[in-house]
């Protein structure tokens, strides 16, 4: 996919809006729910109003790849939240919680 001046990808491959670390996979995720270009501007308020018209014009005329695309970060954000460990539950904390201030009276 070719990118205009307006999007950028960075070494790891995340397109993202020249100067800005607003991803194109997040303007898609709120345009696909709804949000006009309007809206946007309230989530993304450091975006220039016309910048947001050109993502979404973008994104209509690369529709396939950006969802495309959009989808493989998905997989990957979901990848990486299965593969982190899970830190301790509410039981646990409170256990710590007491031994410290059993240890500190």
């Amino acid at each position: 996919m070719n990118l205009p001046e307006y999007l950028t990808r960075d070494a790891d491959g995340y397109i993202h809006v020249a100067g800005h670390r607003i991803g194109l996979g997040d303007v898609v995720y709120y345009y696909n729910e709804g949000y006009s270009a309007e809206a946007l501007l309230d989530v993304f308020p450091t975006l220039a109003h016309a910048v947001v018209h050109k993502v979404i014009a973008f994104y209509l005329e690369h529709r396939a790849d950006a969802d495309s695309y959009a989808a493989s970060c998905d997989a990957e954000m979901e990848r990486q939240r299965s593969a982190a460990p899970r830190g301790p539950d509410a039981a646990e904390l409170r256990r710590r919680m007491a031994a410290q201030q059993a240890a500190g009276a």
